[in-house]
């Protein structure tokens, strides 16, 4: 039987993605069908990613891959590698988590345990109350832990089902911090606080200041103790170096008011 004819599925495939799988597959029939269910083709991991960048869904990778004579636990492990090495931080990615940083309501996590699949989860919500739900150990409650403080809760959670469980925890999105800037500037509404941030950090990410703008009567608002205060912010002494005192470090729900 000729390759074609082992692959009738791969002929529906199209464009790009038809011919990244066929790829796959073919190079890696051998693999597949020699009995080594722990090794992890790097060809594969290779494909699931290219698949995923255009937009297929893990279920119809996995079917593809099937279908294309993978065997169906190493399609699983290689969804797993290619999951953990796409999303792990590192310098070249625009979210950057500090290590003590706490989770919040909203935020977004991914909870990937090792060679599990079933019990990982691509993305979850942290609930108002403060709590997500995962595979197995149903809900856990995350709020103010750090990721790696959930990485052992969770850890703990599964050592019933699963002993000594890899498990990593990677915030995917902060939605929990966020500052506000109103007025004279260029982009108003609110901004993710990510990590420390100084206030002419916070104008810059937000595009700097309007033509219109007191740049000198600046200030910010802040609740500290139940009370609203107001601390000032001279633009153009910060900008010289002076009054450096001023270019504090930004908390969460601080607002920024550029007066025009």
């Amino acid at each position: 039987m000729s390759r074609r004819q082992e692959f009738p599925k791969l002929r529906a495939i199209s464009g790009a993605l038809g011919i990244a799988l066929l790829s796959v597959c073919l190079s890696g029939v051998a693999a597949a069908g020699a009995g080594q269910p722990d090794q992890v083709p790097k060809e594969l991991v290779g494909y699931i990613q290219n698949a995923k960048r255009l937009g297929l869904s893990d279920n119809q990778i996995r079917r593809n891959a099937i279908s294309g004579g993978w065997d169906a636990k190493i399609v699983d492990e290689a969804l797993v590698v290619a999951d953990r090495a796409q999303v792990r931080p590192g310098p070249s990615q625009d979210l950057t988590v500090p290590a003590d940083y706490r989770i919040g309501v909203g935020d977004v996590l991914q909870i990937s345990v090792w060679k599990e699949p079933e019990a990982s989860v691509a993305g979850v919500t942290v609930r108002a109350d403060g709590r997500i739900t995962i595979p197995l150990v149903k809900d856990i409650e995350v709020i103010g832990l750090t990721p790696r403080e959930v990485e052992t809760l969770v850890a703990e959670k599964l050592s019933r089902y699963i002993p000594a469980a890899d498990v990593t925890v990677i915030v995917m999105q902060i939605n929990s911090r966020k500052l506000y800037l109103v007025g004279a500037i260029r982009s108003v509404g609110a901004i993710d606080l990510r990590g420390d941030m100084t206030v002419l950090q916070a104008i810059a990410q937000a595009g700097g200041l309007t033509d219109y703008a007191k740049r000198k009567q600046i200030y910010i608002l802040r609740n500290e103790n139940g009370r609203q205060v107001k601390l000032p912010f001279n633009y153009d002494a910060v900008i010289r170096g002076e009054n450096m005192e001023q270019n504090i470090k930004l908390s969460p729900n601080d607002m920024i008011v550029v007066p025009q």
